[in-house]
């Protein structure tokens, strides 16, 4: 159908559309060719270059035909003249006097006015070549179809039945939700890798341990090949000021108090648990073990600290930390997405 429809357009119309083309896919397919090493889009290039080349020289023939005419046309022309000339000196004296009344109407052997070759050519060129211009600006603004890995979407919990900590506890925050705040498409940019993709997202509707299920704790967490950030909210009756305390008491180390959004904030470090299970004859497990350096942003639910606190952690398997100022920017952009807690 295509080959169709360029037969029925002009010579000068169809030469100059198949030369912009040729050209512009030629060159493009040269280009990705030596930018990738591909030999056979090398060989591609090469004949829509050739063909270009080919219908250039199509092009250069017909204009050199049309400035000079050859002289057998010339002779054949002169001759189809004096044949002519007997029978139009035949022609009545009334058809001739006819004719001069009626002199202003154009006789029907009058030649019709020669289109403008060079103007075609040049239309065509000029509106083909802004289509060749916009496939090859197209790559740089349409997205790839590589196999990227696409970033990882929080689970769905929606509707997931809430414990009853949930119920009792005004405006928490859900597991999805904090999952949503915390898996952010700058995450990584944030944890100073941004070229990383999140692997897995995930959340739960959680209780704190040891409260016989009173207390709401919701979680989520986003893992990326090199880090692991941990998000949680515990709605315990516990202040920031007292959760200070405790930590003396523990293995954590590092411990600094700070304020972050105007509520009170303390940064600590401590192991995380390392279990292993072997899923051998046995089917028994290890040991509980310590495992990889975590580095936990701790910041009070409400600027008053009525109690209540969101956990924000991050750890990798290769024991590497990234700056503290990591938790603080993760903190300023989740905080926000977590409702205060209404004084009681």
């Amino acid at each position: 159908m295509l080959g169709f429809l360029l037969r029925l357009l002009p010579f000068w119309v169809r030469e100059p559309l198949l030369i912009a083309v040729g050209s512009v896919l030629g060159v493009r397919i040269m280009y990705l060719a030596v930018r990738d090493h591909d030999r056979v889009a090398a060989g591609l290039g090469v004949v829509f270059l050739v063909f270009t080349a080919i219908r250039v020289h199509a092009v250069i023939r017909a204009l050199r035909a049309r400035r000079n005419p050859s002289p057998t046309a010339s002779a054949d022309g002169a001759a189809v003249d004096a044949a002519a000339q007997p029978q139009a000196q035949a022609q009545p004296q009334a058809q001739a006097q006819a004719q001069a009344v009626t002199g202003s109407r154009p006789r029907p052997d009058t030649p019709e006015k020669e289109h403008n070759a060079w103007g075609q050519a040049v239309a065509a060129v000029a509106v083909f070549g802004a289509l060749g211009a916009a496939l090859w600006v197209a790559p740089h603004f349409m997205p790839s179809d590589d196999n990227a890995p696409q970033p990882a979407s929080c689970s769905g919990g929606a509707h997931e039945e809430l414990p009853k900590a949930y119920k009792d506890t005004p405006r928490p925050v859900t597991g999805e939700e904090l999952c949503k705040a915390l898996n952010r498409p700058d995450l990584a940019e944030l944890l100073g890798t941004p070229e990383e993709t999140a692997t897995t997202a995930s959340s739960t509707n959680n209780t704190a341990p040891l409260t016989d299920g009173k207390v709401a704790q919701p979680e989520a967490e986003v893992t990326f090949d090199t880090y692991t950030v941990n998000v949680s909210a515990t709605y315990n009756e516990l202040s920031t000021g007292q959760y200070v305390k405790l930590m003396k008491f523990g293995d954590e180390k590092d411990v600094k108090t700070l304020t972050v959004l105007g509520r009170p904030a303390v940064l600590s470090s401590d192991h995380t648990m390392k279990l292993e299970i072997n899923l051998g004859s046995g089917g028994s497990g290890g040991p509980v073990g310590e495992g990889p350096m975590a580095r936990t942003l701790s910041v009070a639910l409400d600027r008053k600290d009525r109690g209540g606190y969101c956990d924000i952690t991050v750890w990798s398997t290769s024991g590497a930390l990234p700056n503290d100022s990591a938790l603080l920017n993760i903190a300023e952009k989740v905080l926000p997405r977590i409702p205060e807690r209404p004084a009681r």
